[in-house]
């Protein structure tokens, strides 16, 4: 099938999916739906043993799977892999990596104390090294199941219309680190429930593994690389509560003479000790190069107060910010509470907030 054909396709094909409409001010709280194929407790399991899935809405305790591989210590998952995912427990797909730029702050170069400036933390200096992700499908059938501790609409792009505050999101659509995935096979030819999959997939029974991209797989990435590209990573960890944070351009549209800039963000929370913990404010600092510094405080996150425990130690969520210049940074902390009532503030490692200047012309929504 040549491009052009498999553009034609997709654009048919994607017009009888699900993808969802919504207003911007609604998507970090909306689509908070996501399994445990094998649970948290799924990377304790050891290769090559066979999995089994939960299915509460048959009324059946276990279903088979498939059969565990042994994870890639190194190297990457190629498209096409079927994986558990190792904190939130949902089998996805793989459908094509991301090589990342990682700023860990825990492993940084202390270097003396400066005052706080526009980049937040000025006291380490943070050197990137290179990180695999995946972008991924989620199974559908396992979403219900997390939609306590991840979000399943978190992908969303800015509308091809007027209306500057409305976005789409694609349900199902995710961002997975490399030592998330637990690689596993299938017999099925259909292991993943999800509208694009047999759209972007098809079975192979001669490669390993047997799903390989269709064109119109390789036609929508490369239609939407700007808008979907993972580029940097922000960690730190505060008294074992581990932040990462994940920043994406969404581009800019105009709105009453002026250009107003967007980005969404991915954070996730993971708790690396016993104790239970649970999320009660959050106090943001957004400076904008054109020189202004914003700071905005408020209950929870998206309408939550997510509480981190041994047993679910994650939670993960997106967000939105717009800017009315073309970069900037945020920074800030998450106040958490501990059982016996007293509070602790866990620190958002600092990030840049940059625009795609070589793109020529803005984006103009969601591409097919």
């Amino acid at each position: 099938m040549s491009g052009c054909a498999a553009r034609r396709y997709l654009a048919a094909a994607l017009s009888r999916c699900r993808v969802r409409a919504l207003p911007l001010r609604e998507a970090p709280s909306r689509g908070l739906r996501a399994l445990c194929a094998g649970g948290a407790g799924a990377s304790q399991l050891p290769p090559r043993r066979h999995l089994s899935s939960r299915n509460r809405a048959e009324g059946k305790v276990l279903e088979p799977v498939g059969v565990f591989e042994v994870p890639k210590p190194q190297g990457k998952y190629e498209t096409g892999q079927l994986f558990l995912h190792s904190v939130f427990g949902y089998r996805g797909i793989v459908l094509f990596p991301w090589q990342a730029r990682l700023y860990d702050r825990d492993v940084a170069s202390p270097v003396p104390e400066k005052s706080e400036s526009a980049a937040g933390h000025g006291s380490k200096e943070v050197k990137g090294k290179t990180h695999t992700y995946y972008q991924v499908l989620i199974d559908a059938r396992d979403c219900p199941h997390i939609s306590q501790r991840s979000q399943t609409e978190a992908v969303t792009f800015l509308a091809n219309h007027d209306d500057s505050r409305a976005l789409y999101a694609i349900p199902g659509l995710d961002y997975v680190s490399h030592e998330d995935i637990l690689p596993y096979s299938s017999t099925d030819q259909v292991p993943i429930q999800h509208e694009l999959f047999e759209r972007f997939l098809m079975y192979d029974q001669t490669k390993v593994p047997p799903f390989v991209a269709r064109d119109t797989l390789c036609a929508w990435q490369e239609k939407n690389h700007p808008w979907l590209e993972l580029s940097d990573v922000h960690r730190e960890t505060t008294e074992n509560i581990r932040v990462t944070v994940i920043p994406f351009y969404m581009g800019m549209r105009e709105a009453q003479n002026s250009h107003v800039y967007w980005w969404r963000y991915c954070i996730r929370l993971e708790n690396l000790d016993n104790e239970v913990v649970q999320l009660r404010e959050r106090h943001w600092r957004i400076f904008s190069l054109s020189g202004t510094l914003e700071t905005v405080r408020g209950r929870g996150v998206v309408g939550r107060e997510p509480v981190l425990s041994k047993e679910q130690p994650a939670f993960q969520y997106s967000s939105h910010v717009s800017l009315q210049a073309s970069s900037g940074h945020m920074w800030g902390t998450f106040r958490f509470e501990r059982p016996d009532g007293s509070h602790f503030d866990v620190r958002i490692p600092p990030f840049s907030l940059e625009s795609n200047k070589d793109e020529k012309t803005p984006p103009s929504g969601l591409h097919w």
